[in-house]
């Protein structure tokens, strides 16, 4: 049994999986998380600070919803958050499309940088790890 104080409240429950919260902070949450979306939803052209005051909501509360993507902005609304890499200014999630695209492809060359031509990853792998090591007979 996983037992953890909740983040909010302080009080002890056992945790499963997730944010640290207990079920009546965690249900709490949720409740404000579905009044923000429909107060948004209801008023697309509202600034962040607005929707802060109006659903008595922090604004990193919100910035969180963003990045994690739970919450789903129009396109002409003028929220936004910042790239968490240039700081552009997106709708959502942590980085823009161009800061995604660049650190694939930085990946992408990493990893084909690591293998040898003509070989597959298993070769290269039994290779590295039957190399120069003592082995016995028994006898």
């Amino acid at each position: 049994m996983n037992v953890k104080n909740c983040r909010k409240c302080r009080r002890i429950f056992n945790y499963v999986m997730g944010p640290i919260l207990c079920p009546n902070c965690r249900e709490a949450e949720e409740a404000k998380f579905q009044e923000v979306k429909k107060y948004v939803q209801e008023n697309r052209r509202c600034g962040m600070q607005e929707v802060s005051e109006a659903c008595d909501v922090s604004l990193n509360q919100i910035q969180q919803w963003l990045r994690e993507e739970r919450l789903v902005l129009a396109d002409d609304s003028p929220i936004g958050i910042g790239c968490e890499k240039c700081g552009k200014i997106i709708r959502g999630g942590r980085f823009c499309p161009e800061c995604v695209n660049q650190m694939t492809n930085s990946f992408q060359s990493t990893m084909s940088g690591m293998r040898r031509p003509g070989s597959s990853y298993e070769e290269q792998r039994r290779d590295t790890r039957d190399g120069n090591r003592m082995r016995f007979l028994n006898k």
